[in-house]
């Protein structure tokens, strides 16, 4: 099976793609080309001067759980320095930055195609801090494993402006980070080295790519499919899975019962299935508590809609236990996630949320990679 050659692939083997002389690779895990050879090691072994590293949340080597991240230090395989990027933004950021000495800094991390995983962000606030110091910026291009036909989901008000979305986007965006990075729009010397053989209808499966966990939470490609709406459990007192093998896609609460999945099973939400299950979170949210709730199962991921399918879990939830469900996490995190406050204002008035989801939409604007005809039709 053939498989799509990523921007890293592609620098690997044209160095002069990257310009620069003094390299700053903002990587983690997900930072290797298909064989597993961690991007760093290939671009040193092509000749590049790479003089820095980067880690963003979870750190350069991925050890960190959310909102956590690696001290700096130095990278003890390479002898680099490693600057942790995550909680800087502004002056601050500019200053690690420029304390590096780096003239060009390299982006190479797989995203997973939602609005609150914060990896883009990382690359936005990177963006923006190259254009104050005058450098260049390479994002080294990698598939949403969301595909790119579809958009889902409300866009960010500014005014929930947070690290869980900058920019006025849609919850799942069906972009590219290289899209992305265009789409943002910032004044600085942007180069994109995109991907060949990537079309936006492709399952992650179809790309021919190992998949490396994007964070500790993110285990399988599967994940990512219903994290852009289970992720929304996150700003509840219902565990999001977080502590069991298959988080995002075990979804319950001590006080839930069987007529979670019955009425979720009832919805016949499209793509999705519901299997009634219990578990008990090793940490996080209710560690060592038993619960009770439900695995979802995509059978038909173009039909799914992760966006609709959170928020009527949400609805079924707030509607079952409304003396139980709560609003959990950092300043309302649910309206960060959400993008505004609307969904929480819903649920509050005992409305249904799904009057918030409009139907699915298509990314629009200037975009790197063309669509096939065989599946476009199901979007």
């Amino acid at each position: 099976m053939s498989h799509v050659r990523t921007g890293a692939e592609r620098l690997a083997r044209t160095p002069a793609l990257a310009g620069g002389s003094r390299l700053g690779l903002i990587t983690n895990p997900t930072g290797v080309l298909p064989d597993l050879t961690p991007t760093v090691d290939a671009l040193q072994a092509a000749g590049l001067r790479l003089t820095a590293l980067f880690g963003p949340e979870h750190g350069l080597r991925g050890t960190a759980q959310a909102a956590g991240s690696e001290a700096d230090g130095v990278d003890e395989r390479t002898s680099l320095p490693v600057y942790d990027t995550h909680g800087r933004s502004g002056e601050e950021l500019d200053r690690v930055v420029a304390a590096s000495g780096v003239d060009t800094l390299v982006f190479d991390i797989a995203d997973v195609g939602s609005r609150f995983y914060t990896y883009v962000w990382t690359m936005y606030d990177l963006l923006a801090s190259a254009a104050r110091l005058g450098l260049r910026f390479v994002v080294l291009d990698r598939p949403n494993p969301l595909g790119g036909l579809v958009t889902e989901g409300p866009v960010l008000d500014p005014a929930f402006a947070s690290f869980v979305g900058r920019f006025p986007l849609p919850v799942r965006h069906g972009r590219t980070a290289g899209e992305l990075a265009v789409l943002f729009g910032l004044d600085v010397d942007l180069i994109v080295v995109e991907m060949e053989g990537w079309r936006r209808e492709m399952t992650y499966a179809a790309t021919g790519l190992p998949w490396v966990m994007p964070s500790v939470n993110m285990p399988t490609a599967d994940t990512a499919l219903v994290y852009p709406g289970t992720c929304l459990f996150e700003g509840t007192n219902f565990s999001e899975g977080r502590g069991t093998t298959r988080p995002f896609e075990l979804i319950g609460a001590p006080y839930a019962d069987e007529r979670f999945a019955t009425r979720l099973r009832a919805l016949d939400l499209p793509g999705v299935r519901f299997r009634e299950t219990w578990f008990t979170p090793t940490f996080h949210k209710h560690a060592g508590v038993p619960v009770h709730g439900v695995q979802l199962h995509v059978h038909d991921p173009y039909a799914f809609r992760p966006v609709l399918t959170g928020v009527s879990m949400l609805h079924v939830a707030r509607t079952l236990y409304p003396g139980d469900l709560s609003w959990s996490g950092p300043g309302r995190f649910l309206d960060q996630l959400w993008g505004s406050d609307t969904l929480s204002r819903c649920l509050d008035a005992g409305a249904d949320p799904r009057e918030l989801c409009p139907p699915p939409g298509r990314p629009e604007g200037r975009l790197l990679y063309p669509a096939g005809d065989e599946v476009t039709d199901r979007a």
